[in-house]
């Protein structure tokens, strides 16, 4: 049996999509090359923006041509049809019955809730296989959504053969702001016991795996009620847990990340807790999303410009060596010039060495789809591109202030340009590309850096 995956969107859906894919390897299934090949094939859904759902309905055109003439075939050959369609994530949460009702093609829609479920639809292909039968049906019409389903962690959410891992640590968002569909989507904030977190680390270390990322749409707000009362464990707790069980077990996990933050729930006790341990990268996304104030509070951010550069100035303080980079929302509704400005000033002030920018893009049945003062798309795209001009000026100088300077890369990859180098991560999240032998990939080296290409470092290796 086999199977393809495409996946849109997050690291969180990248990471339940791996959990997946470990599922269906434990039952004997393999990768298949392509979706023409195989026996089921799985789209992860993104509805953050709707960009990301029309690329999706581009793909179900695809596959209905795909099983029309794959039908058309098997029909000739008395054989049963395939792939087996599932689409799974948010924008499968969002639809729900409606998707499969719109789109026939699909044989499953899986919720957010409902991931755990792909484990009979597994065992109804395997049964169907061993008699070229119809796979019999898998009802999941009944289960509840995001707003009454417990959502359940996968035990591990590795890639086969990776050496980094996303470790999901929470799931949902309690914030709501105006402009965001995920808490509709994936529920409300649910933490994951830290016992579990631990043994999937105990289990990425036995695969060799270098460097983990946190996850969770906010995981500064990770809080875990034990059994007793007063057993409660918050995030910056749980960092110091982890850091201390990899240290225990000498674990060959030497660099952890986390994503994504809320200025609001990011703590000075989280901000020392990372500057005491050496395991905890110094690289920190902190999205502000705008720098005005009166925007901000529109968006029902929770925190004001001013809140949100002292967060910055706390981590300038502690952590001199920390790269940050954040979100950008430009053209959300009642924006005025002034309010893009005072972006433009935010973004000279902390000077982000990256920034994920965007314009707004109304996601129905939330508040800001429906505010007075919706922006003209062609003035979000001007100032959009006007963001991006200054970030990306930003980014190379701030980038340049390191040039001459060493630094520890994890290989991670051949060079797309150049079979004979390598391309690495710093700790700050940079990306480096420098002359060394595959071997190295997927160990951590000292670097020179030399030059800037774009945005990215050439660099000398110096040791292994």
């Amino acid at each position: 049996m086999t199977y393809f995956f495409e996946t849109y969107g997050c690291q969180m859906n990248k990471a339940e999509s791996a959990a997946i894919e470990q599922m269906l390897l434990s039952r004997g299934w393999a990768s298949a090359p392509s979706a023409e090949s195989a026996d089921l094939a799985v789209i992860n859904t993104c509805s953050v923006r709707a960009t990301a759902e029309t690329r999706v309905y581009g793909r179900l055109g695809w596959y209905a041509g795909l099983k029309s003439a794959w039908a058309e075939d098997a029909s000739l050959r008395g054989l049963p049809s395939r792939p087996v369609l599932a689409v799974t994530g948010c924008m499968a949460e969002r639809l729900l019955a409606d998707f499969k009702k719109r789109f026939p093609v699909i044989d499953y829609v899986v919720g957010n809730f409902q991931k755990s479920r792909f484990g009979e639809i597994a065992q109804s292909l395997e049964d169907a296989a061993q008699t070229n039968a119809v796979p019999a049906p898998v009802d999941l019409d009944a289960e509840p959504g995001a707003h009454g389903a417990a959502y359940s962690f996968s035990p591990v959410s590795l890639e086969p053969g990776a050496f980094t891992a996303f470790v999901p640590i929470m799931h949902g968002c309690d914030n709501f702001c105006s402009y965001c569909i995920v808490p509709f989507v994936r529920g409300r904030e649910v933490s994951r016991p830290p016992a579990e977190i631990l043994s999937e680390l105990d289990q990425l270390s036995a695969a060799q795996v270098r460097e983990i990322t946190l996850l969770g749409q906010n995981v500064n707000s990770y809080c875990w009620q034990g059994d007793r009362a007063l057993e409660s464990v918050r995030f910056p707790g749980l960092m110091r847990r982890i850091v201390n069980h990899l240290e225990a077990g000498d674990s060959p996990i030497r660099w952890v990340r986390f994503m994504s933050s809320h200025p609001k729930d990011l703590s000075d006790e989280l901000i020392e807790v990372i500057a005491e341990e050496r395991r905890l990268c110094r690289h920190i996304h902190l999205p502000c999303q705008h720098g005005s104030t009166k925007i901000l509070a529109a968006m029902n951010r929770k925190y004001s410009r001013e809140q949100y550069l002292d967060r910055v100035r706390k981590i300038r303080e502690r952590l001199p060596d920390a790269s940050l980079s954040t979100d950008i929302l430009l053209g959300f509704p009642g924006e005025t010039g002034e309010d893009f400005d005072q972006t433009l000033s935010l973004l000279r002030q902390v000077r982000f060495e990256a920034a994920f920018m965007y314009y707004f893009n109304p996601r129905e049945g939330t508040p800001a789809a429906s505010m007075p003062g919706q922006i003209p798309l062609e003035v979000r795209k001007a100032r959009l591109q006007e963001v991006i001009d200054l970030q990306l000026a930003i980014t190379r100088e701030e980038m340049a202030k390191r040039l001459g300077g060493e630094a520890v890369v994890l290989a991670q990859s051949v060079s797309r340009d150049n079979p004979g180098e390598l391309l690495g991560i710093t700790e700050q999240n940079e990306r480096a590309v420098f002359a060394a032998p595959q071997s190295c990939i997927g160990s951590f080296v000292t670097v020179k850096l030399a030059e800037l290409t774009g945005n990215t470092f050439r660099a000398t290796i110096l040791s292994s």
